[in-house]
C-alpha cells in the first residue's frame, strides 16, 4: 500500500460513534473513509443526555458550539417519587456542571447532534462519507485490512491501517473480531426491558401536563417499583423528551416498534394521577426493546480491527451514558492509535485495556440506578432516607469519577 492508504482509517457506521471517530482520527492527521449502510442519514431515537465527559470531547472536535443553540442546559437532575410526586433528591447542573467538571451538561435531540457532527465532517477534506454502502467482507493482512464494500450493486475494495466497527448493537464487524480472537460471536441479547419514547411540544396539552408535575428546566426522573420515567427539554426548549422503562417481552429485532400500551399502564399502577394523565396524553409511544452485548467479548484484533460504542458494549441506558461512552470510545481510540504509529497493535491493546474498566464501571452504575429506581418496600424507604440526608453537593461529588473524566496520556499509561 502507498503511504496514504497505509494510514487510512475505515469506519463502518455513521452514527454518533462513527462520526465522532471520523473527526477524532482526522484531528490526528489520518485520512478517513466512513461507510454507512443506510441510504439516508435519518437519526434514530429521540432525546439524549450529554454529560461533561462527552461535551468536553465535542468541544475539542469543534462540534460543541454548533450544538449549543439547539441543546438545553438543564439546571439539575431531579428524582421524584412517582406515587406522591415528592422530590427525593436534586443534583445541581447548569453553571455548576461547567465549574465543577469543566464542560456543560446538555440534553438534546439525537437528530441535532447528528446534524452538527455531519456538518463538521463535511468540512474536513480528509474525511469521505459514503451512504448506501455495506461492508461485505474483511481481509486481514500483515500491514492492515482490506474491506470489500457493496455500493449500488457494485463491490469496491478499500485498504487501510484500521477498520473501526461503529455499526451498532447488531454489528457485522463484531463477528470478525470474535473469530480472529478465537471467541464465539455473541448476538445482541434482549435485556427484558422496554423503553417507551415520545416527544411532546411544550405548548401542547401533554407538555402542560408535564409542566404541572415536573421541573421543566431539569432532567426529571420519576421512580416507581414497576417502571421509571425520565423527562427533559430538547430542541431549544420547545419540546419535552419522555422515556419510560418497563419490563416486557421482546417485540422486534430492531430499534423501534409498537407494543401494547397496556404494559405501560399496568406498570404504573399506584402512581400519581397527574403522571397517569401525562402518559395518557403524551401518546402514541414508540417502543424500543433494549438490547445489550456481552462486554467480555474482544473489542480489538492485533492486526487492525476495533469495535466502539454499541458494537463493543451496548448497555442499558440507566446511567444515561450510551452516547457519552460512544464519544469517549471514539476519541480515546484515535488518541491511543495515534500514540503508537510504529506499533498499531500496541495502540489497540493499550486502548482496550484502559477502556474496559471504565465501561464496566459505568455499566455497574447503570445497574445500581435501575435497582434503586425500582425499589419497593423497605428498600425504597432506605433509598429515600439516604437521598434525604445526602446533600446536593455530595450527590454531585459522587459523580466526579463519571462526569469529571479526562483523556489519558496513552504513552505514559502503556509504561505505567
Amino acid at each position: 500500500m502507498d503511504d496514504m492508504r497505509s494510514r487510512q482509517v475505515i469506519i463502518a457506521g455513521a452514527g454518533i460513534a462513527g462520526l465522532t471517530a471520523a473527526l477524532a482520527f482526522a484531528e490526528h492527521g489520518y485520512p478517513v473513509q466512513v461507510f454507512e449502510q443506510a441510504q439516508r442519514m435519518d437519526a434514530v431515537g429521540a432525546g439524549l443526555q450529554l454529560s461533561p465527559n462527552a461535551t468536553h470531547i465535542l468541544r475539542q472536535l469543534g462540534v460543541l458550539d454548533r450544538l449549543l443553540p439547539t441543546a438545553v442546559r438543564p439546571e439539575a437532575v431531579v428524582l421524584k417519587d412517582a406515587a406522591t410526586l415528592r422530590e427525593l433528591a436534586r443534583v445541581p447542573l447548569g453553571q455548576t456542571a461547567e465549574a465543577r467538571w469543566r464542560a456543560p451538561y446538555l440534553v438534546a435531540h439525537r437528530a441535532d447532534l447528528q446534524a452538527v457532527l455531519m456538518a463538521r465532517v463535511a468540512e474536513l477534506p480528509n474525511i469521505h462519507l459514503t451512504t448506501g454502502a455495506r461492508v461485505a467482507s474483511i481481509a486481514i493482512g500483515t500491514h492492515g485490512v482490506t474491506v470489500s464494500v457493496e455500493i449500488d450493486g457494485k463491490t469496491i475494495e478499500v485498504e487501510g491501517s484500521l477498520l473501526v466497527g461503529a455499526d451498532g448493537v447488531w454489528s457485522s464487524v463484531r463477528a470478525r473480531v470474535d473469530s480472529t480472537r478465537g471467541a464465539a460471536s455473541p448476538r445482541s441479547r434482549f435485556s427484558g426491558e422496554l423503553a417507551w419514547r415520545t416527544t411532546v411540544a411544550v405548548d401542547s396539552a401533554a407538555g402542560q401536563a408535564f409542566a404541572a408535575i415536573g421541573a421543566v428546566d431539569c432532567v426529571t426522573t420519576f421512580l416507581h417499583p414497576g417502571f421509571h420515567m425520565v423527562a427533559y427539554p430538547v430542541s431549544k426548549g420547545d419540546a419535552f423528551n419522555l422515556v419510560a422503562f418497563t419490563r416486557g417481552e421482546r417485540i422486534a429485532e430492531g430499534w423501534s416498534g409498537h407494543a401494547d400500551p397496556g404494559i405501560l399502564a399496568a406498570a404504573m399502577r399506584g402512581t400519581a394521577p397527574g403522571l397517569v394523565k401525562l402518559v395518557e396524553m403524551a401518546g402514541p409511544w414508540l417502543t424500543w426493546p433494549l438490547h445489550t452485548v456481552e462486554q467480555k467479548q474482544p473489542w480489538t484484533t492485533p492486526n487492525g480491527i476495533a469495535l466502539i460504542g454499541d458494537a463493543a458494549h451496548a448497555m442499558t441506558p440507566f446511567a444515561a451514558q450510551g452516547a457519552a461512552m460512544a464519544i469517549e470510545d471514539a476519541a480515546t481510540l484515535a488518541g491511543s492509535f495515534a500514540a503508537f504509529p510504529a506499533d498499531p497493535a500496541r495502540g489497540l491493546l493499550v486502548w482496550e485495556n484502559l477502556r474496559r474498566p471504565r465501561v464496566a464501571k459505568v455499566a455497574r452504575r447503570g445497574a445500581l440506578n435501575h435497582l434503586a429506581w425500582h425499589a419497593a418496600g423497605p428498600v425504597a424507604i432506605a433509598r429515600n432516607l439516604f437521598l434525604k440526608i445526602r446533600s446536593p453537593e455530595k450527590l454531585a461529588m459522587d459523580l466526579d469519577w463519571l462526569y469529571g473524566w479526562q483523556q489519558t496520556n496513552y504513552t505514559a499509561a502503556s509504561t505505567g
